[in-house]
């Protein structure tokens, strides 16, 4: 339906009535990231007191809610001039926005604003609903969705298939940390969202390959929201911590209780970086309050086991200054060759 039909056929919506009174449009939007139904006062009441509130989509979320709560909703496509019409004579048309924001719309807007022919009715962008902060995560997951389902090549992706790509993505992201790259650091921290996210998204297929129950994003995200509050009992609970030793105790003593581990070394991955495995078993002898001297061996590797154990015990992290040292060589190569 155009807008002149309803010029036509609405109550007061003739062409030339009181002209000298513009009128008023709302450009309502809302975010498809927050339930439908749930809009700002402000849009509530700019949708009753409208003459006329109109939608061009007709399959728009927000629709049955708003028919509803007794807002009479015609769908219509205006053009801008048909707009302008139809607020003549000081009536209030709102239009429900789509998902574009109605570019088309506003742009007609700007241009019969810009010409001077008319006398332009007032126009206020009201946003009827804000996204919280992380409802773009939404988006990455719908899009995970279709990308899974649609794609040929990720459709056939495993935990284990995928495992290199998390080690490649969470180096990338150490480097650009190292670098001082916010640009870097800002796309690396996607890409390794992106593993959780596909990881997860594989995980809800439930695959004979997985030989457990399917879990989702959401499961993840609630697992970890639950730990963090538990090993936070000076946050979210009755302990208090002033200084960040004191909260490593409070993290290590819950952490104790849920593992339950009979040996310091159990939970630290064989398969990390070497020197980041020496650090780390040194890291929990240290705390564990344990004597346990390094051996002593033949060759470079007992000696770089030494080096790692001295540089945990100065807090210093030996991978980090090992690549600070391998970057510092890279540039004296590279001064060579220039």
């Amino acid at each position: 339906m155009l807008l002149a039909d309803l010029v036509v056929s609405g109550v007061g919506y003739v062409r030339g009535v009181n002209a000298s009174s513009p009128g008023r449009i709302v450009l309502l939007t809302t975010s498809h990231r927050v339930a439908p139904g749930l809009l700002s006062w402000p849009a509530w009441q700019a949708l009753h007191d409208a003459d006329r509130v109109l939608c061009a989509d007709g399959a728009h979320p927000q629709l049955p809610y708003l028919r509803e709560a007794g807002v009479k909703v015609d769908e219509a496509a205006p053009t801008a001039e048909e707009l302008v019409d139809a607020c003549a004579g000081g009536h209030t048309v709102t239009v429900v926005a789509t998902g574009e924001g109605e570019p088309q719309l506003t742009d007609g807007l700007a241009r019969l604003a810009g010409s001077g022919r008319l006398q332009m009715p007032d126009l206020e962008l009201l946003p009827a609903s804000y996204d919280l902060p992380g409802a773009r995560l939404l988006d990455l997951v719908q899009v995970m969705d279709r990308i899974r389902a649609e794609c040929p090549w990720s459709s056939q992706q495993t935990h284990k298939g995928l495992a290199k790509y998390g080690i490649e993505e969470a180096y990338e992201l150490v480097e650009a940390i190292e670098e001082g790259d916010r640009h870097e650091l800002r796309e690396e921290l996607g890409d390794v969202l992106l593993q959780v996210v596909f990881h997860a998204r594989i995980a809800e297929e439930g695959r004979p390959e997985d030989g457990a129950e399917p879990f989702s994003i959401d499961d993840v995200a609630g697992t970890i929201v639950t730990k963090l509050i538990h090993r936070h009992p000076h946050v979210f609970g009755d302990e208090t911590a002033t200084t960040p030793e004191e909260v490593k105790a409070h993290w290590l003593r819950t952490k104790a209780v849920e593992k339950q581990r009979t040996s310091v070394t159990e939970g630290v991955p064989l398969g990390q970086p070497g020197l980041a495995l020496a650090a780390k078993l040194a890291s929990r002898v240290r705390t564990a309050g344990l004597e346990v001297p390094i051996p002593q061996g033949e060759g470079v590797g007992y000696e770089l086991l030494a080096m790692a154990a001295r540089a945990e015990a100065e807090g210093v992290d030996p991978e980090a200054a090992l690549r600070a040292a391998a970057r510092a060589y890279r540039d004296a190569i590279r001064g060579a060759e220039g």
